[in-house]
């Protein structure tokens, strides 16, 4: 028997008496709230979305099968343990039995497309799992960099912005001497694009077994049983950050070694069928001519799943610890604690040793950890922390979410719950007074925060695109616009491979440089900045009176990916001012010389209090529900754009009954 309940909010909370009726309850419900998103990760998983949104899948479908992502799922499910199989197939149960008695006239998305979802085998949460996190690793951000190089020689170093762009997040936990109750905490949320529905799906799970007893509230990845990287247990509790590390090489192959090479079809709705080959050689899997890939997960036929029961039944630290020695990919930095006072940090996933030819040879077996002193604090943005980040990987964040955290934190004995959600909507942009020293003084009244109700924001984001509009136009980037030959890539790439983009994100070093006496590429960045500013106060000055803020441009957007990829508005969301920018805490990312409009930043938000767990509050971007028109579908969306959190509720009698099933 297992029993549905939901909050205000239409978070389910689910009870059941054994493990794997809770698992069967939770796959039901994940139908009831993402009918149309569990059909879209599954066809993204499988390579068959071009069978649904015609050419413009292709590309992913042509990528995910020469990832072998069903094989590798496969080979992962059958190298998890017995116990941990039934949890998952009783999961991929309760998602088919939901299927079977869904209607898919009253899913928009499912109707318009005139689609029957697909049955799910039992490998398939860890395909959908996998899929997420194919590019987590920088495969483009390689791609980026050959061809950077290519162009730009040595100087290439100035366009170096150390940001994982297809990933982030923020993590940070407080021991017990530092907060008011004299216990940890722990706030944070992962950036990824922002989706609706989104990637993450708030969920409380209750096993009532006396003998596997369990109660968690956290976030699970839709399509995925259990909880995984976000989640209080009550005694315990966790985040996770990407720890950026080098778990994928990017290697040239030229095929003359193959070990197995097979053709497949995709099939392509309203086009001709494509036929691709699905190669792999002794370097690994090839993913474009010329090209192959090494993964973690492809060597050792592993994903990590067997840590999912451990951690919802962790009760302490050393527990969640243990649990996550098993883990492998996307590689993590964990942040733990737990009602004994413990707060500790490790790293977890499986990283592999190289030798000095760059072959694999073994793997990283000890996980870098540290305990936190009970006076202190820790902080994980995906920034090099030092040894320990040096140890499994290259590039990494830029640094200044994590110094802007440390100075938040530093001195502190009074945090709490409002703290740290002051922490999460802190939008102080560091590389403010690096940009704007090419014209001194001509902004000496900003503060550098990005407020969505500043015009002096608004002012310093048209001077930024303004400016780096003029830095592309540049003849010596020519070829980062148009690349010589063997630069074709995939279309999956483009954001990668955006040299508007990467030359934006390079404008604060380029500044610094210039500000040193130098002049990487040749060019007058202080010439280029003071035609900039130029032209916006001119155009400031043509409004009189009607000056813009920072929110009237810097707007949600969250993606639709069935909408966008088949010019449907499915959602008709409210378009709402935000504070925040890419580089500060409160991440709402814009891009310059691009778009003003977010669609990557916080696609979650939680606090974590040890003391008490319904004292902290949790967050996602739109809704708990996918289904349009319904009550649920964004009514998040305003209190997470106003920087709020919604609460956490585990009294039983103030949570509305839904349904109970066999």
């Amino acid at each position: 028997m297992a029993r549905l309940y939901r909050d205000s909010f239409g978070i389910p909370h689910l009870r059941a008496g054994s493990v794997l009726d809770l698992a069967h309850a939770q796959g039901r419900v994940a139908v009831a709230d993402r009918a149309w998103q569990l059909e879209w990760l599954r066809r993204r998983a499988e390579g068959t979305t071009a069978e649904v949104v015609g050419q413009v899948g292709v590309s992913w479908d042509r990528f995910s099968r020469r990832m072998r992502t069903v094989e590798t799922a496969q080979r992962a499910f059958a190298a998890c343990t017995e116990e941990t199989q039934a949890f998952v197939t009783s999961y991929v149960d309760g998602v088919n039995a939901g299927l079977a008695g869904l209607d898919p006239t009253t899913v928009p998305e499912l109707a318009d497309l005139g689609l029957a979802p697909g049955e799910w085998a039992p490998w398939t949460p860890l395909a959908t799992f996998l899929a997420q996190h194919l590019l987590f690793a920088n495969i483009g951000g390689l791609l980026w960099k050959r061809l950077a190089v290519e162009v730009l020689g040595d100087d290439v170093r100035f366009l170096s912005h150390q940001d994982p762009t297809a990933s982030g997040s923020n993590a940070w936990a407080a021991a017990g001497g530092r907060t008011t109750s004299g216990l940890p905490l722990i706030g944070g949320d992962p950036h990824r694009i922002i989706e609706q529905p989104g990637v993450y799906q708030q969920v409380r799970l209750v096993c009532e077994d006396p003998a596997d007893p369990f109660d968690v509230v956290g976030y699970t990845f839709v399509g995925v049983p259990g909880v995984q990287h976000f989640a209080h247990a009550g005694e315990v509790a966790w985040a996770i950050t990407n720890a950026c590390a080098d778990y994928q090489d990017v290697v040239d192959d030229d095929g003359s070694e193959v070990v197995e090479r097979h053709l497949e079809t995709i099939e392509v709705r309203d086009g001709e069928p494509v036929e691709i080959e699905v190669v792999q050689t002794a370097r690994g899997l090839v993913f474009e001519d010329g090209l192959a890939v090494r993964t973690s997960s492809w060597e050792l036929g592993d994903l990590g799943f067997d840590a999912i029961l451990g951690l919802l039944r962790a009760r302490t630290v050393d527990d969640v610890d243990r649990a996550l020695d098993s883990w492998v990919e996307p590689v993590n930095n964990a942040v733990v604690a737990d009602r004994a006072g413990v707060v500790r940090y490790r790293i977890a996933g499986k990283v592999p040793v190289r030798d000095e030819h760059g072959a694999w040879t073994g793997w990283v077996l000890e996980p870098n950890r540290a305990d936190v002193p009970a006076d202190g604090h820790v902080v994980t943005a995906n920034e090099r922390r030092g040894p320990e980040s040096d140890a499994i990987g290259t590039v990494f964040a830029a640094p200044y979410r994590a110094d802007r955290l440390h100075a938040l934190l530093d001195g502190r004995t009074d945090l709490d719950r409002d703290a740290f959600a002051s922490f999460h909507n802190d939008a102080l942009l560091a590389t403010v007074p690096m940009v704007t020293a090419l014209v001194p003084g001509a902004f000496d009244g900003f503060d550098g925060v990005m407020d969505a109700g500043s015009a002096q924001a608004a002012r310093y984001a048209a001077f930024r695109s303004a400016l780096v509009r003029r830095l592309c136009d540049e003849p010596v980037f020519a070829g980062l616009f148009a690349p010589p030959a063997g630069h074709e890539h995939e279309e999956i790439f483009a954001p990668w491979l955006n040299a508007t983009y990467r030359i934006g994100l390079a404008l604060p070093r380029l500044a610094n440089e210039n500000l040193a006496g130098h002049r990487p590429f040749g060019v007058d960045l202080v010439a280029l900045a003071e035609a900039a500013l130029a032209e916006v106060d001119a155009g400031i000055a043509a409004a009189r009176d009607d000056v813009p803020t920072w929110g009237e441009t810097h707007l949600t957007d969250p993606v639709h990916w069935f909408g966008l990829l088949t010019d449907k508005d499915y959602d008709d969301l409210p378009r709402l001012p935000l504070s925040g920018d890419a580089d500060c805490v409160r991440c709402c990312v814009s891009y310059p010389a691009i778009s003003d409009e977010c669609s990557r930043g916080s696609v979650a938000r939680y606090v974590w209090d040890l003391a008490d767990r319904n004292a902290g509050g949790w967050v996602v971007p739109v809704g708990a529900s996918g289904l349009p028109g319904t009550p649920h579908h964004h009514d998040q969306l305003a209190l997470w754009a106003a920087g709020g959190l919604a609460p956490i509720v585990t009294d039983w009698d103030e949570l509305v009954e839904e349904q109970s099933s066999e």
